[in-house]
């Protein structure tokens, strides 16, 4: 299993309308409405790579109001409690 963190910067008021679209996926896992750079994060769990593939092509990139987004693939390291 692949997990990931996008990163993602949204149009200017269009949070809310991105963060109903992304929920539903049912790759994503959690979703957070953050301060800074990035408008949200989704963490997003996937079996291959090239379903993460599809998962940046076929979702993220036909929401018109994600003006970019970055991709972390998780590596080793859980929680901290496990």
């Amino acid at each position: 299993m692949i997990e990931a963190f996008v990163l993602v910067v949204v149009k200017p008021g269009n949070e809310e309308k991105v963060y109903e679209q992304v929920k539903k996926n049912p790759r994503v896992k959690e979703v957070y409405r953050v301060y800074g750079e990035y408008d949200i994060i989704l963490r997003v769990e996937v079996p291959t790579m090239e379903e993460l593939d599809r998962f940046h092509d076929e979702t993220l990139r036909r929401i018109p109001d994600i003006e970019m987004t970055e991709t972390l693939i998780a590596s080793t390291y859980r929680g901290v409690n496990g």
